[in-house]
């Protein structure tokens, strides 16, 4: 935790913590390590303790970590957090209980991109589905087709891989039609637009030679 004592953390913070918690807090710091290895309830401690790192590390860059030092965060949500505020980002976006950890990554890494994340930056779509969506937006291939919690990431991953391809995707854009049917209608669409430009390339190719 650098300069930062954990004494100052801990007063900082201590309506986060019981005393049990600071008291642990305070002897594994003594030893050097915030990771609780010996402890019989290792892993309840041992995401405090990264709860209680991402706080130090944020004092340690003189940020506002009053916006993440908060029980409804873990330290995964926390780090997502810390980092956006260590770039610049408006965190504000996506600094709330109801997005996870892996939602939050999704959302921070399309705002570190300058891109606009309103269209999945929103709890009902999972971290897969938001990948979908922003690969989309920085494919620049028209997302609101398939930016719809109804459908399932394998499913946008058709559509959108559809849409890149300048596909008609309307004939399989559908939630009741499985990925993997999906897959075959995309498939087949993509054979036929290729024959289709091979006989258009013949056509031109004829008509030069007759004149």
């Amino acid at each position: 935790m650098g300069k930062y004592k954990i004494n100052e953390i801990l007063e900082r913070y201590e309506g986060m913590f019981s005393g049990e918690q600071i008291r642990k807090f305070r002897q594994a710091y003594e030893k050097g390590s915030l990771k609780f290895y010996g402890d019989p309830e290792y892993g309840r401690w041992l995401e405090q303790s990264w709860q209680l790192e991402q706080i130090g590390l944020g004092l340690e860059k003189k940020l506002d970590v009053s916006v993440y030092a908060k029980l409804e965060f873990d330290s995964w949500q926390m780090w997502q957090i810390r980092e956006g505020l260590e770039s610049g980002l408006d965190v504000s976006i996506y600094a709330i209980p109801e997005f996870d950890g892996w939602q939050m990554e999704q959302i921070k890494e399309g705002l570190e991109k300058g891109l606009d994340v309103s269209i999945y930056a929103k709890p009902e779509f999972n971290y897969e589905q938001m990948h979908e969506i922003l690969w989309g937006i920085e494919g620049g291939v028209d997302v609101s087709v398939y930016a719809k919690p109804e459908f399932d990431s394998l499913q946008m991953w058709q559509i959108r891989l559809g849409l890149e391809k300048r596909l008609d995707v309307s004939v399989y854009a559908d939630p009741f039609i499985s990925d993997k049917d999906m897959k075959i209608i995309r498939e087949n669409m993509e054979i036929d637009l290729a024959r289709k430009s091979c006989e258009q390339e013949e056509d031109l190719e004829d008509s030069e030679e007759r004149e």
